[in-house]
């Protein structure tokens, strides 16, 4: 199963240079943030593949205008063709009027809210947030923060996948398009990627 992800910077490749024959092998796409509801309407009108989407910390427009025809999965765990996604948007606070955003102990709290999801579907096979995992692909400064808790997620139930945003490739150094955490496979879905998942 091919699934694109995307996060943070609208693609001009697949957005203002559309071409279907782009798209037709794309199974699922899997936004983790930071863009435009119309962007991700976008692709679930013209595309046959379902679009998922978690909230990033830039993403207080979707409160007034979600973006139709997709799916959000923030705080659920959602399954598609037998493979099992949770989804947790948001970032770091650091500013404390702003939506989308969490301590280490709010995020932790959705987390446990969550429990009985994890025990009936037994785990899950990708992680979906906006934020990195704390030291996996983070960044020092507060925003750019990852959360403990992720990574305490990868290593309790070892999904196959973690899709996240927020680091973005123009930030310097601490970008890494791919990188590993155990059994898992972390990708940054900054701008777009496409995985191939062997289902």
């Amino acid at each position: 199963m091919k699934i694109l992800v995307m996060a943070d910077h609208e693609s001009k490749f697949l957005y203002d240079y559309y071409e279907p024959e782009r798209m037709k092998d794309i199974e699922l796409i899997i936004s983790c943030g930071d863009l435009d509801p119309e962007y991700l309407e976008f692709f679930a009108t013209l595309c046959h593949a379902p679009v998922l989407y978690v909230r990033g910390n830039h993403d207080s427009r979707y409160e007034a205008k979600p973006p139709q025809g997709c799916v959000c999965i923030e705080d659920k765990i959602f399954v598609f063709r037998g493979v099992r996604i949770m989804g947790l948007g948001g970032s770091m606070r650091y500013s404390y009027d702003k939506p989308n955003q969490y301590t280490e102990r709010q995020m932790w709290k959705r987390i446990l809210r969550m429990w009985w999801q994890l025990l009936k579907n037994q785990g899950f096979d990708i992680l979906v947030t906006h934020a990195p995992a704390y030291h996996l692909n983070d960044l020092p400064d507060r925003p750019h923060m990852g959360f403990q808790c992720f990574r305490t997620l990868l290593e309790r139930f070892r999904p196959r996948y973690f899709f996240h945003g927020h680091v973005h490739a123009n930030y310097g150094s601490g970008f890494k398009r791919k990188d590993t955490y155990g059994s898992t496979t972390v990708i940054n879905a900054y701008d777009f990627y496409v995985v191939e998942y062997e289902e």
